[in-house]
């Protein structure tokens, strides 16, 4: 077998044979899931985010891809990320994957990597094949899943069940694409919130966040042709006490990725992360009626993000985890 390094950007036979890699394995691996979108699946090979470097290989006769990234922020210059390594089922059990992982573990250490994760569903061929590799779950997690076409309960007193109400001294702000720049400060303030999220045994470090960050990462998701929403409770001092973020990596398609969703320490109790919540959802059926489900992931120790989520609708879709190798 052979197995050859693609150019950056792939051309767009080698894409098309990448999704069609994808679309056979997740339909033997994940077959209630909607198949991969080629909007969503030709911006991630196409576009490479700013804190880190791709690389990408296919194996001949369009059997199997890899895909690493390797992240170039000097915190994180010593790990790096397997995105992908698929199989399609009828060219399984040959040493095809293995052959792949031998491939990507040879470029890891060549750029002088100690470790990689990835994100696994349990109970599959994926996690057995992390395993058999050596890597070990470093951050237990789920996949849940909502029904946009359903109404989420109402709040105890609402007179609406989709009536986002927000508490005294708050108000609610909306912002479709890359927020404005008065505002890009206050909510890069807000994402450092996110350093008491359980993280596990996760080698990557968090990042400090800036106004030019934070564009930087919306940005990523309009240049893969995706769109992405962010719904904030603000303060009359404009600080950010609350936001969630919303993304559809195809626009036309019937599933959207709930992001981050954050409560500043100082304003947690007060219903924020239920309000922004409950208004992106709102604002997601008003944009996008071919929207059917928001899907999100929540690591296992973080109970009050599930409990609020429950409250809105989402159910356990699948057990997921980080699995994460020491090289």
């Amino acid at each position: 077998m052979t197995i050859r390094a693609l150019p950056l950007p792939p051309t767009d036979a080698e894409t098309d044979a990448w999704i069609a890699v994808l679309t056979a394995a997740q339909a033997v691996d994940l077959p209630q899931a909607p198949p991969p979108s080629r909007t969503e699946v030709a911006g991630r090979l196409r576009v490479t985010p700013a804190r880190g470097r791709a690389a990408l290989w296919a194996a001949d006769g369009g059997a199997g891809v890899a895909a690493l990234l390797l992240f170039t922020d000097e915190a994180n210059a010593h790990t790096a990320y397997l995105d992908v390594l698929a199989v399609r089922p009828d060219a399984r059990r040959r040493g095809l994957g293995r052959a792949l992982w031998e491939t990507v573990r040879a470029e890891l250490l060549a750029q002088g990597r100690s470790s990689v994760m990835t994100l696994v569903d349990l109970g599959g061929p994926g996690e057995r094949f992390a395993r058999s590799l050596g890597f070990q779950n470093a951050l237990p997690m789920a996949w849940y899943e909502q029904d946009v076409t359903r109404q989420p309960q109402a709040a105890a007193g609402a007179t609406s069940p989709v009536a986002a109400a927000i508490a005294p001294g708050y108000a609610l702000r909306a912002w479709h694409g890359l927020v404005p720049d008065d505002w890009a400060g206050p909510l890069a303030t807000a994402h450092g919130a996110m350093d008491d999220a359980p993280t596990g045994d996760i080698d990557e470090k968090t990042e400090t966040w800036t106004p030019d960050k934070l564009h930087a990462a919306h940005r990523l998701i309009l240049d893969r042709g995706g769109e992405i929403t962010t719904v904030a409770a603000v303060t009359a001092a404009g600080e950010v006490a609350a936001y969630t973020e919303l993304v559809l990596p195809d626009p036309a398609g019937p599933r959207a990725l709930q992001y981050d969703t954050v409560v500043a320490p100082a304003h947690r109790g007060n219903g924020l992360g239920r309000a922004v919540k409950l208004h992106m959802l709102e604002l997601a059926r008003r944009r996008y009626p071919a929207l059917r489900r928001i899907a999100t992931t929540v690591a296992d120790e973080n109970t009050p993000m599930r409990a609020v989520n429950e409250s809105l609708g989402y159910r356990l879709d699948r057990p997921a985890a980080y699995y994460q190798l020491s090289l």
